[in-house]
């Protein structure tokens, strides 16, 4: 929470963090450290279901789950790229079903057990 919450203070319009890891890993968790960041207070939960929630803060908080996608055409249908490259920070879960199509210059998280109470936070920045 920690990390996420300085990663969210410190972002600006147009960040793109991509999560990737397994179920359980704490992508949502993640998600819930860049909006308190963002100084979000509004509960963050997975939008799984509706693939997107719209967060209001000093900025608007994008929170993608991607995890229902099964092919890269479905994304065809739902424009998501219009928000990466709006005025908001966006925070793609299941981030790896979309790789191809994501902005230059995006921020991939990925989170891996270590056991049952920790977890490994990988942050790398794509492009310059």
């Amino acid at each position: 929470m920690a990390i996420a919450r300085r990663l969210g203070a410190e972002a600006t319009p147009g960040t793109v963090f991509a999560l990737t890891g397994g179920l359980g890993t704490g992508k949502t968790v993640f998600a819930r450290g860049l909006a308190a960041g963002m100084g979000i207070d509004e509960e963050i939960t997975s939008p799984t279901y509706t693939l997107l929630d719209v967060h209001e803060g000093r900025i608007p908080l994008y929170h993608f789950d991607l995890y229902r996608i099964e092919k890269s055409d479905e994304l065809d249908r739902l424009f998501f790229e219009e928000y990466w490259e709006g005025k908001g920070v966006s925070v793609i879960e299941w981030a790896d079903r979309a790789l191809d199509r994501l902005p230059a210059g995006y921020i991939m998280i990925t989170l891996e057990y270590l056991d049952e109470t920790r977890r490994s936070i990988t942050i790398e920045p794509s492009g310059a």
